[in-house]
């Protein structure tokens, strides 16, 4: 199972991502951003930037996490999966 041992927020929405293997990416989390726990960080770079890594996850204050899983395989935003789903 793959864990985030480091991020490090970049230029707007990117964050700069370290697995526990050892594993570097650059992502753009904004398509992660989904949903009314995220409107917060959408609205707040600040608050976007204030993220933390806790327990293997990227963590905001609010309680609002992304799935490392989803980060490390590059899959689609559960919200994208979702909506395909439903069309």
């Amino acid at each position: 199972m793959p864990r985030i041992s480091a991020a490090i927020p970049l230029e707007g929405y990117q964050c700069r991502i370290q697995f526990e293997d050892g594993t570097q990416k650059i992502v753009d989390l904004k398509p992660y951003l989904h949903g009314p726990i995220f409107k917060p960080m959408l609205d707040n770079l600040g608050i976007f930037r204030s993220l933390r890594v806790i327990d293997g996850t990227i963590t905001w204050e609010n309680g609002a996490d992304i799935d490392p899983d989803v980060l490390y395989y590059d899959l689609k935003p559960a919200w994208m999966e979702e909506s395909v789903s439903n069309e």
